[in-house]
């Protein structure tokens, strides 16, 4: 139940549930192809565009939010953390600003609005803003896939070094450097689902950037996946969201 009152009280709560609520409508409607659910369907598209509205009268604000968020992640200590969330945070302050002026214009608060420009412009934004927080992900595992090899090291017992084979006979597609390639990898993957398992912050913030990203990407053109995908994506990165208000440890730091 406490959790529950500090979720509700939280002022991105109802924007993340509308969200959800909005990219659950994208991918139902995207199930209804059929002439006879062309009405369901209509329906279904209003219902997603008047949750697209309420969401963006609920971020009003939010740009001031993002801007206090960059002046605090310039006094970070890491510099590749610094770097990376004061530019992400100051690309999203702009992606709400974007989201502001277009509010108005679909409430004809500012007339003859170019809204296809305004959207592919804060789209853009988003975009960049999603790949340095996928930047800070990959950093941040990169960081503790480090510390975890080393730790891993430092229990082993000391080993004699095996010498390396002649010129002649390392060829790399020779069956024995196959194997050591393919030893070498799976090592590796068993390191990142070792460090994602134990730190699941971490692990929530990277699976729900990657769900993000494909949103913008579609938008914009680049790499168009479908309406479909594009609410699946959406849902879950809303969920996920939802989940980290809901337990404000799963949230990932600075």
């Amino acid at each position: 139940m406490d959790s529950w009152v500090r979720f509700n009280g939280q002022s991105q709560a109802k924007e993340r549930v509308f969200r959800a609520a909005q990219y659950a409508c994208t991918l139902l409607g995207s199930t209804l192809q059929h002439d006879e659910a062309a009405e369901v369907r209509r329906t279904v598209s209003q219902l997603e565009a008047h949750m697209s509205l309420t969401r963006k009268l609920l971020r009003l604000g939010n740009s001031v939010e993002a801007l206090e968020a960059a002046k605090r992640a310039i006094h970070l200590s890491d510099s590749v953390l610094r770097l990376c969330l004061t530019i992400s945070h100051l690309n999203r302050a702009m992606y709400f600003a974007c989201d502001n002026v277009l509010w108005a214009g679909k409430t004809g608060l500012i007339s003859k609005l170019d809204q296809h420009k305004w959207s592919q412009r804060s789209f853009r934004y988003y975009l960049f803003a999603l790949i340095l927080n996928l930047t800070r992900d990959a950093y941040e595992l990169h960081l503790l896939m480090e510390r975890e090899a080393r730790s891993r090291t430092s229990k082993q017992p000391s080993s004699p070094s095996i010498p390396l084979p002649p010129d002649h006979l390392s060829s790399s597609s020779s069956p024995a450097t196959q194997a050591m390639n393919f030893g070498w990898l799976y090592r590796q993957l068993h390191l990142v689902g070792t460090v994602l398992y134990s730190n699941p912050p971490l692990l929530l913030d990277l699976v729900k950037n990657s769900c993000d990203i494909f949103i913008p990407l579609d938008r914009l053109g680049i790499y168009p996946t479908g309406p479909g995908f594009v609410g699946a994506c959406g849902l879950a990165s809303s969920v996920l969201s939802i989940l980290t208000m809901v337990h404000p440890w799963l949230k990932l730091k600075p």
